[in-house]
This record gives C-alpha cells, sequence and structure tokens, in this order.
C-alpha cells in the first residue's frame, strides 16, 4: 500500500513488456542498417516512417514491386539449436529472390520480428543477419517493428515477417516474351532454403536424429546447422544476368519446387522439359529422400532438389547469359527447355 493507502500502479514493464530494452535494440543494430544504406535512402532507423527517393536511386520512369514472406516452420531448428543468425538472411533472400523475379531492383527492406519477451542478444543476431542479407541483395534496411507480446509465444519463441520494395524502369517487367525452345539455366541452391521444413522436421523425427547429432551427409557440423544452412541470395547475378540481354523469366524454386514454381513465368500453352540428369542431386536431399522413403515426384514438387532459381533464356542469348551468371559466383546447369504444351515433364531419373 501507499502512503495514501491506494495500491501501487502497475507498469508495462510489469506487464511484461520492457521499452527500455526495445530501444536499447534500436541502437544496437542501428550499425547493422546504416551498413546497408545505398543510393536513394534519405533517413535512418528511428523515425515514423523509412524515406527513399526513387530519382536518387537513378529511376527515370520507375513501376514499384513489392514482396513479402516469411521463414516458416525453419524458425523451429533455430529457436531449438540457438542458431538463430542466419534467418535472418532467409527472410531477406524469400523477399528480394521474388523481386528479381519480376524484373525488379530490390530497393529497400523492412522487417517484423515478434516476441513474448525481448531477448536483447537474440534479436540482435537475428537482425543483424537481415542486415547482412540485405546488404548481399543490395538493398536497404530502412525500418522495422519489435513486438514484444507477453503470453503470445512460449518462452524463446519469435517469429519474422520480411516486406521488400523495388522498381523497374515501366515497360522491363518479367516475364516477357517466352517462347518455345528457350532454354532453361538452373542456379545451384544452398541447401533445403526456407521451404518444406515441416516435412523435413517429420523426417527427422522419424529417423530418431536429434539437431545437435553429427550430419548424416557432413560429419564435420551437427543435423540442425546443416539444415540452416541460409537461403542463397540470386540478386545480384540475376540482375547482371538482366544486363546481358535475352533474358525472358525468372522463376523462384520456392515451396511447390520445380513442378510448380516453373509454370508461373511460362505462358499458356507452354511448358517445359526437363533433364533431371543435367545436375547432381545434393545430399542434404538424398538423404531426406531415403529417410523419408519419398518418391522422386514428392521431392520434386516439395523441394528445390538443388535449383534454386530458373533463368529462362533465349536461345542465342543463353550462352552470355550463362557466362554472366558463372562471373557473379553462380554455379549453373543447362537443364532444359520451354515446350509447346503445358505443363512440366521430366526425364531421366532424380534419385
Amino acid at each position: 500500500m501507499t502512503e495514501t493507502g491506494k495500491t501501487s500502479g502497475l507498469t508495462y514493464a510489469e506487464a511484461g513488456v520492457d521499452i527500455d530494452a526495445g530501444n536499447a535494440l534500436v541502437e544496437r543494430i542501428k550499425p547493422a542498417a546504416a551498413a546497408t544504406k545505398r543510393p536513394g535512402v534519405m533517413a535512418g532507423l528511428g523515425g515514423f516512417g523509412g524515406l527513399f527517393d526513387l530519382k536518387a536511386a537513378g529511376f527515370t520512369d520507375p513501376v514499384l514491386v513489392a514482396a513479402t514472406d516469411g521463414v516458416g516452420t525453419k524458425l523451429r531448428i533455430a529457436i531449438d539449436t540457438g542458431l538463430v543468425d542466419g534467418v535472418g538472411v532467409d527472410l531477406v533472400a524469400m523477399c528480394v529472390n521474388d523481386l528479381v523475379c519480376q524484373g525488379a531492383e530490390p530497393l529497400f527492406f523492412l522487417d517484423y520480428f515478434a516476441t513474448g519477451k525481448l531477448e536483447l542478444d537474440n534479436a540482435a543476431r537475428i537482425i543483424e543477419g537481415i542486415a547482412r542479407g540485405c546488404g548481399g541483395a543490395g538493398c536497404a534496411l530502412i525500418g522495422g517493428e519489435t513486438a514484444e507480446m507477453p503470453g503470445m509465444y512460449p518462452a524463446g519463441d519469435f517469429d519474422l515477417a520480411g516486406f521488400a520494395i523495388g522498381a523497374m524502369e515501366r515497360g522491363t517487367d518479367l516475364p516477357r516474351g517466352v517462347v518455345e525452345g528457350d532454354v532453361l539455366i538452373g542456379l545451384a541452391s544452398d541447401g533445403v532454403h526456407s521451404n518444406g521444413y515441416s516435412l523435413v522436421r517429420r523426417i527427422v523425427e522419424r529417423s530418431g536424429l536429434g539437431w545437435d547429432d553429427a550430419c548424416p551427409w557432413d560429419a564435420e557440423q551437427t543435423l540442425g546447422a546443416a539444415l540452416l544452412a541460409p537461403t542463397r541470395l540470386y540478386v545480384r547475378p540475376a540482375l547482371a544476368a538482366l544486363a546481358v540481354g535475352g533474358v525472358h523469366g525468372l522463376a523462384h524454386i520456392t515451396g511447390g519446387g520445380l513442378t510448380e514454381n516453373l509454370p508461373r513465368v511460362l505462358p499458356e500453352g507452354t511448358g517445359a522439359e526437363i533433364d533431371l540428369g543435367a545436375w547432381a542431386l545434393p545430399p542434404v536431399f538424398g538423404w531426406l529422400s531415403e529417410a523419408g522413403g519419398l518418391a522422386g515426384a514428392e521431392l520434386l514438387k516439395t523441394f528445390n532438389a538443388g535449383i534454386g532459381m530458373v533463368v529462362v533464356a533465349a536461345a542465342d542469348s543463353a550462352d552470355a547469359v550463362e557466362t554472366a551468371l558463372r562471373e557473379a559466383g553462380e554455379t549453373t546447369h543447362r537443364i532444359g527447355h520451354v515446350t509447346a504444351g503445358a505443363g512440366v515433364r521430366y526425364s531421366g531419373q532424380i534419385l
């Protein structure tokens, strides 16, 4: 009781929300966000909104493109292992890889981070990962929201969402001009990326292995660490390929695999023929297939199977496009071509 005989008033902190911790997080991540600054950024973190000048970014007649995504149940592995440093890269990649498939250059990014109780170090590691992803994609981290919501999340849990804005000059949107005979160039993935993890977790449970056990296909790291390999950022190589000319479409191979994502860039009445022998199935997918008893069709429809993006290029430009991609650091495979008739058809064996 107080001297006046009234019960002491509650505070927001006693209700479980620590505003001081949120402010401390903003101060800690400011250097990481500042490192992502690019032409067009007008203000740093801390305002009520982020400002971006399209003219200063070099655009004459721009069309804006927006994308939003999350990381899915891959977060469960990051939370359970404490290996949270890479999921921010995943978050950025899932958004900006989609943007570039429309023909857009990613310009800026905003994140939404929600948790029951803000743990400063963990939160900073996650958002610093987001900043690394932005740096790798050439876009600026200009804002975000950190939501501390007691009672909404179990201890240690968190969720992430990302929002990316890009731009392109009017009339350069993709897909554009895809025709029968166009060449399909597959870009190698860095693992499972950020889709299919509900199935991954079921397979691991069925195998009897734990996240801290040695990885079956790479004994130098744990299973959890191997499965948390971040999604590859394809933005800079894709933009380099677009600069060469002759790129008719780009397909980000996410949930639905090659089977569902490639048709998204093909005009009505066209399909694709894919040679499954054109690339080697990465060991992670071989293990998932064997441990989960997956049929080849299920593997191709759930996971990227080693191909994280497909570039659709004119036949007479394919060599130059592939050279640009390789010079930008990509491992490429000629995996097939565009055909008449709808759907994706496979030849050869994936397993």
